[in-house]
Protein backbone atom coordinates (compact mmCIF):
# COMPACT_ATOMS: atom_id res chain seq x y z
CA UNK A 1 0.00 0.00 0.00
CA UNK A 2 1.04 3.58 -0.56
CA UNK A 3 2.09 5.90 2.24
CA UNK A 4 -0.72 8.26 1.30
CA UNK A 5 -3.50 8.73 -1.24
CA UNK A 6 -5.29 11.58 -2.91
CA UNK A 7 -8.68 10.19 -1.79
CA UNK A 8 -9.63 7.74 0.97
CA UNK A 9 -13.21 6.45 0.85
CA UNK A 10 -15.01 4.87 3.80
CA UNK A 11 -17.69 2.53 2.43
CA UNK A 12 -17.66 0.19 -0.55
CA UNK A 13 -21.37 0.15 -1.25
CA UNK A 14 -22.58 1.42 -4.59
CA UNK A 15 -22.08 5.10 -3.72
CA UNK A 16 -18.55 4.59 -2.41
CA UNK A 17 -17.77 2.32 -5.35
CA UNK A 18 -19.00 4.95 -7.83
CA UNK A 19 -16.88 7.61 -6.11
CA UNK A 20 -13.84 5.30 -6.28
CA UNK A 21 -14.40 4.47 -9.95
CA UNK A 22 -14.78 8.11 -10.95
CA UNK A 23 -11.93 9.50 -8.84
CA UNK A 24 -9.49 6.81 -10.00
CA UNK A 25 -10.53 7.24 -13.65
CA UNK A 26 -9.68 10.94 -13.28
CA UNK A 27 -6.13 10.02 -12.24
CA UNK A 28 -6.46 10.38 -8.47
CA UNK A 29 -4.88 7.78 -6.19
CA UNK A 30 -7.68 6.12 -4.22
CA UNK A 31 -8.08 3.72 -1.30
CA UNK A 32 -11.45 2.24 -0.29
CA UNK A 33 -12.17 0.76 3.14
CA UNK A 34 -15.09 -1.69 3.27
CA UNK A 35 -15.83 -4.16 6.10
CA UNK A 36 -17.42 -6.44 3.53
CA UNK A 37 -18.93 -8.03 1.72
CA UNK A 38 -18.85 -5.53 -1.15
CA UNK A 39 -22.30 -4.00 -1.51
CA UNK A 40 -23.46 -5.91 1.56
CA UNK A 41 -25.22 -3.07 3.40
CA UNK A 42 -27.98 -0.86 2.02
CA UNK A 43 -26.75 -1.69 -1.49
CA UNK A 44 -27.62 -5.38 -1.05
CA UNK A 45 -30.91 -4.48 0.59
CA UNK A 46 -32.09 -2.15 -2.19
CA UNK A 47 -34.37 -2.83 -5.14
CA UNK A 48 -31.94 -1.58 -7.76
CA UNK A 49 -34.48 0.66 -9.49
CA UNK A 50 -32.98 3.38 -11.72
CA UNK A 51 -35.69 5.99 -11.97
CA UNK A 52 -36.27 9.67 -12.65
CA UNK A 53 -37.99 11.21 -9.62
CA UNK A 54 -39.63 14.63 -9.60
CA UNK A 55 -40.03 15.59 -5.95
CA UNK A 56 -38.01 18.78 -6.45
CA UNK A 57 -35.96 20.43 -9.21
CA UNK A 58 -32.76 19.25 -7.51
CA UNK A 59 -34.03 15.68 -7.32
CA UNK A 60 -35.06 15.77 -10.98
CA UNK A 61 -31.62 17.07 -11.99
CA UNK A 62 -29.70 14.44 -10.01
CA UNK A 63 -31.83 11.42 -10.96
CA UNK A 64 -32.05 12.40 -14.63
CA UNK A 65 -28.30 13.01 -14.86
CA UNK A 66 -27.51 9.73 -13.13
CA UNK A 67 -30.01 7.75 -15.19
CA UNK A 68 -28.30 9.04 -18.34
CA UNK A 69 -24.97 7.79 -16.95
CA UNK A 70 -26.46 4.33 -16.29
CA UNK A 71 -27.85 4.20 -19.82
CA UNK A 72 -24.43 5.15 -21.24
CA UNK A 73 -22.77 2.48 -19.08
CA UNK A 74 -25.33 -0.25 -19.73
CA UNK A 75 -23.50 -1.77 -22.72
CA UNK A 76 -20.42 -2.39 -20.55
CA UNK A 77 -22.20 -3.99 -17.59
CA UNK A 78 -21.50 -7.71 -17.13
CA UNK A 79 -24.36 -10.20 -17.15
CA UNK A 80 -24.42 -10.58 -13.36
CA UNK A 81 -25.46 -6.93 -12.96
CA UNK A 82 -28.76 -8.02 -14.60
CA UNK A 83 -29.45 -4.66 -16.25
CA UNK A 84 -33.10 -4.70 -17.32
CA UNK A 85 -34.49 -1.70 -19.27
CA UNK A 86 -38.09 -2.46 -18.29
CA UNK A 87 -39.43 1.05 -17.59
CA UNK A 88 -41.49 2.27 -14.65
CA UNK A 89 -45.28 2.09 -14.58
CA UNK A 90 -46.87 4.58 -12.18
CA UNK A 91 -50.28 3.05 -11.46
CA UNK A 92 -53.33 5.27 -10.92
CA UNK A 93 -56.16 3.81 -8.88
CA UNK A 94 -58.72 6.54 -9.63
CA UNK A 95 -59.36 9.79 -11.44
CA UNK A 96 -57.56 11.94 -8.85
CA UNK A 97 -54.41 9.91 -9.45
CA UNK A 98 -54.91 10.14 -13.22
CA UNK A 99 -54.68 13.90 -12.80
CA UNK A 100 -51.28 13.28 -11.19
CA UNK A 101 -50.35 11.04 -14.14
CA UNK A 102 -51.10 13.88 -16.53
CA UNK A 103 -49.14 16.37 -14.38
CA UNK A 104 -46.13 14.04 -14.33
CA UNK A 105 -46.40 13.55 -18.09
CA UNK A 106 -46.28 17.30 -18.72
CA UNK A 107 -43.28 17.67 -16.42
CA UNK A 108 -41.40 14.76 -18.01
CA UNK A 109 -42.18 16.07 -21.51
CA UNK A 110 -40.59 19.36 -20.46
CA UNK A 111 -37.29 17.72 -19.48
CA UNK A 112 -37.08 15.33 -22.41
CA UNK A 113 -38.01 12.13 -20.57
CA UNK A 114 -39.99 9.64 -22.66
CA UNK A 115 -43.30 8.66 -21.06
CA UNK A 116 -46.71 7.36 -22.21
CA UNK A 117 -50.12 7.78 -20.58
CA UNK A 118 -52.15 4.55 -20.49
CA UNK A 119 -55.90 4.37 -19.95
CA UNK A 120 -57.56 1.59 -17.98
CA UNK A 121 -57.71 -0.82 -20.92
CA UNK A 122 -54.13 -0.19 -22.02
CA UNK A 123 -52.88 -0.69 -18.45
CA UNK A 124 -54.70 -4.02 -18.22
CA UNK A 125 -53.15 -5.14 -21.51
CA UNK A 126 -49.66 -4.08 -20.44
CA UNK A 127 -49.87 -5.61 -16.95
CA UNK A 128 -52.63 -8.24 -16.96
CA UNK A 129 -52.00 -9.36 -13.37
CA UNK A 130 -53.03 -5.98 -11.95
CA UNK A 131 -56.54 -5.93 -10.50
CA UNK A 132 -59.33 -4.91 -12.88
CA UNK A 133 -60.75 -1.42 -12.74
CA UNK A 134 -57.63 0.64 -12.19
CA UNK A 135 -57.84 4.05 -13.89
CA UNK A 136 -54.61 3.91 -15.89
CA UNK A 137 -50.95 4.66 -15.56
CA UNK A 138 -47.84 6.42 -16.75
CA UNK A 139 -45.07 4.36 -18.34
CA UNK A 140 -41.65 6.02 -18.04
CA UNK A 141 -39.91 4.17 -20.82
CA UNK A 142 -36.16 4.45 -20.14
CA UNK A 143 -36.11 3.61 -16.42
CA UNK A 144 -34.41 0.32 -15.58
CA UNK A 145 -33.34 -2.20 -12.94
CA UNK A 146 -29.95 -3.53 -11.88
CA UNK A 147 -28.80 -6.09 -9.30
CA UNK A 148 -27.07 -3.71 -6.85
CA UNK A 149 -24.37 -5.87 -5.17
CA UNK A 150 -22.94 -6.93 -8.53
CA UNK A 151 -23.14 -3.35 -9.81
CA UNK A 152 -21.08 -2.22 -6.80
CA UNK A 153 -18.54 -4.98 -7.43
CA UNK A 154 -18.29 -3.94 -11.09
CA UNK A 155 -17.61 -0.31 -10.14
CA UNK A 156 -14.99 -1.28 -7.56
CA UNK A 157 -13.29 -3.49 -10.14
CA UNK A 158 -13.23 -0.50 -12.51
CA UNK A 159 -11.57 1.49 -9.74
CA UNK A 160 -8.98 -1.27 -9.24
CA UNK A 161 -8.20 -1.26 -12.97
CA UNK A 162 -7.37 2.43 -12.59
CA UNK A 163 -5.07 1.73 -9.66
CA UNK A 164 -7.38 2.04 -6.65
CA UNK A 165 -6.59 -0.03 -3.55
CA UNK A 166 -9.65 -1.75 -2.08
CA UNK A 167 -9.37 -2.96 1.53
CA UNK A 168 -12.10 -5.55 2.08
CA UNK A 169 -12.59 -6.72 5.65
CA UNK A 170 -11.37 -3.42 7.13
CA UNK A 171 -13.62 -0.99 8.97
CA UNK A 172 -13.07 2.73 9.39
CA UNK A 173 -12.90 3.59 13.08
CA UNK A 174 -12.36 7.31 12.62
CA UNK A 175 -12.18 9.88 9.84
CA UNK A 176 -9.38 12.18 10.90
CA UNK A 177 -9.63 14.80 8.17
CA UNK A 178 -6.23 13.60 6.98
CA UNK A 179 -7.41 10.09 6.10
CA UNK A 180 -9.02 7.01 7.63
CA UNK A 181 -7.97 5.46 10.92
CA UNK A 182 -8.65 1.72 11.02
CA UNK A 183 -9.65 -0.26 14.08
CA UNK A 184 -6.08 -1.49 14.61
CA UNK A 185 -4.81 2.11 14.70
CA UNK A 186 -3.41 2.14 11.17
CA UNK A 187 -3.99 5.44 9.39
CA UNK A 188 -4.52 5.54 5.63
CA UNK A 189 -3.38 9.10 4.95
CA UNK A 190 -5.19 11.07 2.26
CA UNK A 191 -5.67 14.61 1.07
CA UNK A 192 -9.44 14.10 0.81
CA UNK A 193 -11.52 11.67 2.90
CA UNK A 194 -15.02 10.64 1.75
CA UNK A 195 -17.66 9.29 4.13
CA UNK A 196 -19.83 7.02 1.96
CA UNK A 197 -21.17 4.78 4.72
CA UNK A 198 -24.86 5.42 4.14
CA UNK A 199 -27.12 5.32 7.18
CA UNK A 200 -24.06 4.79 9.40
CA UNK A 201 -22.38 8.00 8.25
CA UNK A 202 -23.22 9.92 11.48
CA UNK A 203 -21.12 7.43 13.48
CA UNK A 204 -18.03 8.65 11.61
CA UNK A 205 -19.17 12.26 11.12
CA UNK A 206 -21.22 13.19 14.21
CA UNK A 207 -23.84 15.88 13.86
CA UNK A 208 -24.83 15.39 10.23
CA UNK A 209 -28.56 15.18 9.57
CA UNK A 210 -28.88 11.59 8.39
CA UNK A 211 -31.39 9.16 9.93
CA UNK A 212 -31.95 5.45 9.39
CA UNK A 213 -35.20 4.60 7.63
CA UNK A 214 -35.93 0.88 7.72
CA UNK A 215 -37.49 -0.96 4.81
CA UNK A 216 -38.66 -4.50 4.03
CA UNK A 217 -38.46 -6.44 0.77
CA UNK A 218 -39.59 -9.88 -0.39
CA UNK A 219 -38.52 -11.86 -3.44
CA UNK A 220 -40.33 -14.77 -5.09
CA UNK A 221 -39.44 -17.84 -7.07
CA UNK A 222 -39.09 -17.37 -10.85
CA UNK A 223 -42.28 -16.38 -12.68
CA UNK A 224 -41.12 -14.93 -16.01
CA UNK A 225 -43.54 -12.36 -17.42
CA UNK A 226 -45.67 -12.03 -14.30
CA UNK A 227 -44.57 -8.37 -14.04
CA UNK A 228 -43.25 -6.45 -17.05
CA UNK A 229 -42.36 -2.95 -15.83
CA UNK A 230 -41.53 -1.76 -12.33
CA UNK A 231 -45.03 -1.16 -10.90
CA UNK A 232 -45.49 1.62 -8.36
CA UNK A 233 -48.75 2.97 -7.00
CA UNK A 234 -48.99 6.75 -7.17
CA UNK A 235 -49.75 6.62 -3.44
CA UNK A 236 -46.07 5.65 -3.06
CA UNK A 237 -45.22 9.33 -3.28
CA UNK A 238 -47.20 10.04 -0.09
CA UNK A 239 -45.48 7.11 1.61
CA UNK A 240 -42.03 8.28 0.57
CA UNK A 241 -42.74 11.86 1.63
CA UNK A 242 -43.90 10.99 5.15
CA UNK A 243 -41.17 11.89 7.63
CA UNK A 244 -42.87 10.55 10.76
CA UNK A 245 -45.42 7.78 10.25
CA UNK A 246 -44.65 4.19 9.31
CA UNK A 247 -45.99 3.54 5.82
CA UNK A 248 -46.32 0.94 3.07
CA UNK A 249 -46.94 1.20 -0.66
CA UNK A 250 -47.31 -1.18 -3.60
CA UNK A 251 -44.09 -1.66 -5.53
CA UNK A 252 -43.46 -4.78 -7.65
CA UNK A 253 -40.36 -5.15 -9.77
CA UNK A 254 -39.37 -7.67 -12.42
CA UNK A 255 -35.90 -9.18 -12.31
CA UNK A 256 -33.97 -10.53 -15.25
CA UNK A 257 -34.08 -13.90 -13.46
CA UNK A 258 -37.90 -13.95 -13.73
CA UNK A 259 -38.29 -13.34 -10.02
CA UNK A 260 -40.62 -10.67 -8.62
CA UNK A 261 -39.29 -8.26 -5.99
CA UNK A 262 -42.02 -6.81 -3.75
CA UNK A 263 -41.91 -3.66 -1.61
CA UNK A 264 -42.11 -1.29 0.02
CA UNK A 265 -42.20 -0.15 3.63
CA UNK A 266 -40.72 2.79 5.53
CA UNK A 267 -40.08 3.11 9.25
CA UNK A 268 -38.22 5.65 11.34
CA UNK A 269 -36.99 4.74 14.80
CA UNK A 270 -36.59 1.02 14.01
CA UNK A 271 -32.92 0.26 14.62
CA UNK A 272 -32.82 -3.53 14.46
CA UNK A 273 -32.55 -5.63 11.32
CA UNK A 274 -35.24 -8.14 12.32
CA UNK A 275 -38.31 -8.64 10.13
CA UNK A 276 -41.28 -6.75 11.61
CA UNK A 277 -44.06 -9.18 10.79
CA UNK A 278 -46.81 -6.57 11.09
CA UNK A 279 -45.01 -4.29 8.58
CA UNK A 280 -44.33 -7.19 6.23
CA UNK A 281 -47.97 -8.24 6.42
CA UNK A 282 -49.17 -4.68 5.74
CA UNK A 283 -46.80 -4.40 2.79
CA UNK A 284 -47.92 -7.69 1.24
CA UNK A 285 -51.61 -6.91 1.79
CA UNK A 286 -51.08 -3.62 -0.04
CA UNK A 287 -49.32 -5.42 -2.88
CA UNK A 288 -52.07 -8.05 -3.16
CA UNK A 289 -54.69 -5.32 -3.22
CA UNK A 290 -53.16 -4.09 -6.50
CA UNK A 291 -52.03 -7.48 -7.79
CA UNK A 292 -54.15 -10.27 -6.27
CA UNK A 293 -52.20 -13.04 -8.00
CA UNK A 294 -49.14 -12.27 -5.89
CA UNK A 295 -50.82 -14.28 -3.11
CA UNK A 296 -50.28 -17.44 -5.19
CA UNK A 297 -46.55 -16.92 -5.75
CA UNK A 298 -43.92 -18.67 -3.64
CA UNK A 299 -41.71 -16.34 -1.62
CA UNK A 300 -38.14 -17.49 -1.06
CA UNK A 301 -36.63 -14.68 1.02
CA UNK A 302 -37.48 -11.54 2.96
CA UNK A 303 -35.02 -9.01 4.35
CA UNK A 304 -34.64 -5.50 5.71
CA UNK A 305 -32.28 -2.61 5.12
CA UNK A 306 -31.72 0.97 6.20
CA UNK A 307 -32.04 3.96 3.91
CA UNK A 308 -30.00 7.04 4.77
CA UNK A 309 -32.62 9.78 5.01
CA UNK A 310 -32.17 13.57 5.21
CA UNK A 311 -34.79 16.15 6.22
CA UNK A 312 -35.11 17.66 2.73
CA UNK A 313 -34.88 14.30 0.89
CA UNK A 314 -31.71 15.30 -0.94
CA UNK A 315 -28.32 13.65 -0.43
CA UNK A 316 -25.25 15.24 1.13
CA UNK A 317 -22.56 15.43 -1.56
CA UNK A 318 -19.47 17.53 -0.99
CA UNK A 319 -17.21 18.91 1.75
CA UNK A 320 -18.37 19.23 5.35
CA UNK A 321 -18.86 22.77 6.61
CA UNK A 322 -15.59 23.96 8.07
CA UNK A 323 -13.57 21.01 6.78
CA UNK A 324 -12.75 21.10 3.09
CA UNK A 325 -10.81 17.82 3.30
CA UNK A 326 -13.73 15.72 4.63
CA UNK A 327 -16.42 14.97 2.06
CA UNK A 328 -19.83 13.39 2.50
CA UNK A 329 -21.52 11.12 -0.04
CA UNK A 330 -24.55 9.91 1.88
CA UNK A 331 -28.23 10.66 2.58
CA UNK A 332 -29.58 9.23 -0.69
CA UNK A 333 -32.61 7.58 1.01
CA UNK A 334 -34.22 5.20 -1.50
CA UNK A 335 -32.33 6.60 -4.51
CA UNK A 336 -28.77 5.49 -3.79
CA UNK A 337 -28.63 3.04 -6.69
CA UNK A 338 -30.13 5.54 -9.11
CA UNK A 339 -27.93 8.46 -8.09
CA UNK A 340 -24.67 6.65 -7.34
CA UNK A 341 -23.04 7.39 -10.69
CA UNK A 342 -23.91 11.09 -10.56
CA UNK A 343 -22.67 11.24 -6.96
CA UNK A 344 -19.31 9.85 -8.06
CA UNK A 345 -19.11 12.47 -10.81
CA UNK A 346 -20.06 15.35 -8.48
CA UNK A 347 -17.56 14.30 -5.80
CA UNK A 348 -14.77 14.07 -8.37
CA UNK A 349 -15.73 17.35 -10.04
CA UNK A 350 -15.63 19.14 -6.69
CA UNK A 351 -12.27 17.64 -5.71
CA UNK A 352 -10.75 18.62 -9.07
CA UNK A 353 -12.55 21.99 -9.20
CA UNK A 354 -14.27 21.05 -12.47
CA UNK A 355 -17.59 22.48 -13.56
CA UNK A 356 -20.18 19.66 -13.42
CA UNK A 357 -23.05 19.17 -15.91
CA UNK A 358 -25.54 19.99 -13.13
CA UNK A 359 -25.09 22.45 -10.24
CA UNK A 360 -23.79 20.75 -7.09
CA UNK A 361 -24.96 23.49 -4.69
CA UNK A 362 -28.36 21.87 -3.85
CA UNK A 363 -26.56 18.80 -2.44
CA UNK A 364 -23.78 20.50 -0.46
CA UNK A 365 -23.71 19.51 3.23
CA UNK A 366 -23.39 23.23 4.04
CA UNK A 367 -26.77 24.10 2.52
CA UNK A 368 -28.65 24.13 5.86
CA UNK A 369 -26.08 26.39 7.44
CA UNK A 370 -26.40 28.78 4.52
CA UNK A 371 -30.20 28.81 4.81
CA UNK A 372 -29.99 29.45 8.54
CA UNK A 373 -27.48 32.28 8.11
CA UNK A 374 -29.72 33.99 5.58
CA UNK A 375 -32.81 33.87 7.46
Amino acid sequence: MRASYDVAIAGGGIVGAACAAECSAAGLSVVVVEPGPVGGGATAAGMGHIVVMDDSPAQIALTLYSRSLWIALSGELPADVEYLPCGTMWVAAGEEEMAEVRRKKRLLDGIGVRAEVLDSRQLAEAEPHLRPGLAGGLLVIDDSVVYPPCAARFLLERARVHGAVVCIGERAAELTGQGIKLRDGTVLAAGITVNATGAWAPELTPGIEVRKRKGHLLITERYPGFVHAVLIELGYLKSAHSTTADSVAFNAQPRRTGQVLIGSSRQFGAEDTAIDTHMLRRMLQRAEDYMPGLADLIAIRTWTGFRAATPDKLPLIGPCPGNETLYLATGHEGLGITTSLATGKLVTDQILRRTPPIPFEPYLPSRRHEEASHG
